[in-house]
């Protein structure tokens, strides 16, 4: 399996000479970084600091889809918004092809994930994500998709049922569960119109590094069209009381560059689904990379199956209830 799959060619002797054909001198050193989707690596670099080589998965992202991203990362830090975006070469180039893949260079930027049960540290978060989606909505994508239910639910569960990746004993289970869940989710997303724009939709707080008192965002490779929900609502964690302040801290900050329509907040529990849905697929669909049986061993076991669908169902439940809300609404 692994002699076939794509990422067996890259050898660290590839890697170093696809680097020093952009005009870098190696040292020899090469680390492999933890990632799953493309493959990273900290390359050495004679007398200057580290780079950090991003190789693309082939055939995921066109040139043009990964080009996007950069010139959304080059704005981005035009305007001083905290990105660690691709180096642009003195070609003016941030991505470049070696045969099969495309590969990018980053400056090593180092920190630790936010805080996030400390209200100030999300305020500012906030006010980050405002600033972002001020410059989102600017102007569309052009070449990158968008999430909706038809990519992270309605292909997913296809791809799921299509595949014989489901228990038999389970499958059933799956089908009509699924089914009436993105029937649901479908009336949710008809009922909120929202207006999309250019967001990182993957807006987690393993994407964001904290280092001198300030968030600086990482990893842009999912960037998409979507609601400008889907980069706050991965913020928020606990019960939800705990998640209502944090929602009230966040949007504090949020709408001192952007204003937030209060309706999207209605998609939370349907983005959730559609996350959880897409996640279990984009594991099926990866299978044949030998890095995601080593990393996910629990996955394609029907205990796995069994405890996804439990976790699907309780988002039946949570659909019914009503949405979060600021805590001014309940007044």
């Amino acid at each position: 399996m692994s002699s076939t799959h794509p990422y067996s060619a890259l050898k660290p002797e590839r890697i170093l000479d696809a680097v020093e054909a952009q005009g870098y001198r190696c040292d020899g050193r090469i680390n492999a970084l933890n990632s799953y989707e493309n493959r990273v690596f900290q390359v050495g670099i004679e007398d200057e600091p580290p780079l950090i080589a991003k190789f693309y998965r082939p055939d995921r992202w066109s040139l043009d889809q990964i080009l996007e991203e950069h010139a959304f990362c080059a704005e981005l830090t035009k305007a001083e918004w905290p990105v660690v975006a691709p180096i642009i070469g003195p070609k003016g180039t941030s991505a470049y092809v070696d045969h099969e893949f495309v590969f990018s260079l980053f400056t090593r930027f180092g920190g630790h994930a936010p805080e996030p049960s400390n209200l100030d540290t999300i305020e500012l978060l906030g006010r980050s994500l405002g600033r972002l989606h001020a410059i989102g909505a600017r102007a569309p994508f052009k070449h990158r998709p968008a999430i909706d239910v038809q990519s992270y639910g309605t292909d997913s569960r296809g791809f799921l049922l299509t595949n014989d990746l489901i228990p038999s004993t389970l499958i059933d289970a799956y089908d009509t569960l699924t089914r009436d869940l993105l029937d649901l989710i479908r009336e949710r997303f008809a009922d909120c119109p929202f207006t999309p724009i250019r967001i990182h939709a993957d807006c987690h707080l393993g994407n964001i590094l904290w280092r001198d008192d300030r968030a600086v965002f990482v990893d842009f490779d999912d960037c998409r069209m979507g609601p400008a929900v889907q980069d706050l609502w991965m913020l928020l964690s606990g019960d939800r009381e705990e998640q209502t302040q944090q929602l009230e801290a966040l949007l504090e900050g949020y709408e001192m560059f952007f204003d937030f329509d209060d309706r999207e907040l209605s998609l939370v529990e349907s983005l959730r689904t559609l996350r959880m849905m897409h996640h279990a697929a984009w594991l099926a669909r990866r299978w044949n990379d030998p890095a995601f049986p080593a990393a996910f061993p629990w996955f394609n076991t029907e205990r796995y199956w069994g405890e996804h669908i439990l976790e699907l169902r309780e988002q039946l439940s949570v659909l019914a209830e009503p949405p979060l809300e600021r805590m001014s609404g309940n007044f």
